[in-house]
């Protein structure tokens, strides 16, 4: 079904050519079937009036047949080999030889199975010969018939793909013309070449040849102008239904015109002028108003979502490139300090933590979610390697109670780390007493995270002092457009301790 859409139509030349062989394909084994399947013929009235003998299949099933595979057969010489390399103006000597070699076998083969199928018109004139001449004039006269009308399918087939393939251009240019106009236009071409191809009465054809085309005009005028003016009016429809009124009651000049030039009959042209008038009243007026709101409703909605889309992308963006080299940085100090104290072994161990987490942020921190396991592991290692530098300081206390998660549980990356983080940069004193506990456990979907640590006054020198940095902003913003209404975020502040409790819903 995939081959079948609209736009892959448009854009791919060959779905189009398989949906016109299958349809062909079918109208022919159909044809085949009701032929097979139906016992009477409906010229045997007539052979019954000359007092011909009847015989079904010499004088209706066989001729009947044969014209349907011969037309089968060109229809598919015509669609697939001759049309196609005519327009890229390839083999136009041999292409035009088989267009008319065409024409003259539909019209022989026409004529002899019509001597059949038609056998009861020797009874009506006065010699062999002139029946003959009248059969095989009728015959050829249909064949030149059926290739103009393949010419008008043709026409209309390419035409209405290049109408629909360029409706952004054309549009653009002419702005009164939009694509379901086009489309609605195109549509039209192929429901004229149906009513002719199946022999529809001509003031049928007539009036639907005029009263669509001033349809698909109206429809086109009331989106480029006519709604557009009355959405400015106290009453949008009432003024749009009259204005719609003063275009289309004396459009019925116009159109009884027309309708005289083609039919040449003055009651049949007064009909259909009459006719345009509530037809686009009470169908295309409507139609037009209920088409252009849900159009405006539709634009509308696109444009918030998309809005809302670039707006949340960007903020991801954005605080997860605030928050990388920020963790980035406070690790490298880390590092730096602790070389200047002990020796390498400590150094190497914290460059293999500071390792693990820069894959870490490579590897998974731009991934939508990642598993719980990882950002845990990516923490602890945090927590690890900022241990470094208060090992050797007995006034500080750091306390973990952080539980494996062994289910597949995910969470969006970098999420737990700011606020321990946040912990060790503000709880933290080399000269005064610290501590920092963390906790972490979970209960089915739900996650539950607390972080404490000591709170201790900045000095004057700090250039820090008045900043409260941008981690557990960056936080709040992300778990806000992350997991809405699926989180409770507490924090506490006291002049002695700091306390974060998060709860999560993943």
């Amino acid at each position: 079904m995939k081959d079948f859409t609209v736009n892959n139509i448009i854009v791919n030349p060959f779905s189009l050519k398989k949906i016109e062989f299958w349809a062909a394909t079918t109208i022919f084994v159909f044809a085949v079937f009701f032929l097979s399947t139906d016992l009477h013929s409906p010229t045997e009235y007539y052979f019954e009036q000359a007092r011909i003998p009847f015989n079904y299949y010499e004088d209706y099933f066989f001729p009947q047949l044969i014209k349907y595979i011969l037309l089968y057969g060109a229809f598919l010489l015509f669609n697939f080999k001759v049309l196609p390399t005519l327009i890229q103006k390839r083999l136009l000597f041999l292409n035009f030889f088989s267009i008319v070699l065409t024409f003259v076998t539909i019209g022989v083969i026409f004529g002899i199975a019509d001597t059949y199928e038609k056998n009861y018109l020797f009874n009506r004139y006065n010699n062999e010969q002139e029946t003959y001449n009248l059969i095989f004039r009728n015959s050829f006269r249909y064949s030149l018939w059926l290739i103009l009308m393949f010419g008008f399918y043709s026409v209309t087939k390419y035409f209405g793909l290049y109408l629909l393939s360029n409706s952004e251009a054309i549009q653009s240019k002419y702005r009164i013309l939009t694509r379901d106009g086009l489309a609605a236009f195109v549509l039209w071409m192929v429901s004229m070449f149906l009513l002719m191809i199946m022999g529809a009465d001509g003031e049928v054809i007539v009036g639907w040849g005029i009263l669509i085309p001033c349809a698909i005009l109206l429809y086109c005028y009331s989106f480029y102008a006519l709604i557009p003016k009355a959405l400015t009016r106290k009453n949008p429809f009432r003024a749009y239904l009259l204005s719609c009124i003063i275009v289309v009651v004396p459009s019925m000049v116009p159109v009884w015109l027309v309708g005289l030039f083609l039919t040449q009959q003055e009651e049949t042209a007064l009909a259909i002028g009459f006719m345009n008038v509530p037809f686009q009243l009470l169908l295309t007026v409507p139609l037009s108003w209920v088409l252009f709101k849900r159009q405006m409703q539709g634009n509308e909605e696109l444009f918030v979502l998309k809005k809302e889309l670039g707006r949340s992308a960007a903020n991801l963006d954005f605080l997860r490139s605030q928050i990388n080299p920020h963790f980035l940085f406070n690790a490298l100090n880390t590092l730096y300090g602790t070389a200047l104290q002990e020796n390498s072994e400590r150094t190497a161990q914290g460059i293999q933590m500071l390792g693990d987490m820069m894959r870490f942020m490579l590897h998974e921190n731009h991934q939508s979610k990642i598993l719980l396991s990882r950002e845990i592991e990516y923490m602890r290692n945090y927590i690890d390697l900022q241990s470094l530098r208060t090992a050797n300081s007995p006034g500080i206390t750091i306390q973990t109670k952080i539980e494996d998660v062994l289910a597949q549980k995910f969470i969006a990356p970098m999420l737990l780390i700011p606020f321990v983080e946040n912990a060790f940069k503000h709880g933290i004193s080399l000269k005064h007493k610290s501590w920092i506990r963390i906790t972490l456990h979970c209960e089915q979907d739900k996650l539950f995270f607390d972080v404490y640590n000591s709170t201790h006054a900045k000095q004057e020198s700090d250039p820090e002092k008045d900043k409260s940095g941008v981690g557990l902003s960056n936080v709040k913003q992300r778990l806000a457009l992350l997991y809405p209404g699926k989180h409770d975020l507490v924090i506490r502040e006291t002049a002695e301790e700091y306390f974060v409790h998060l709860t999560l819903n993943l």
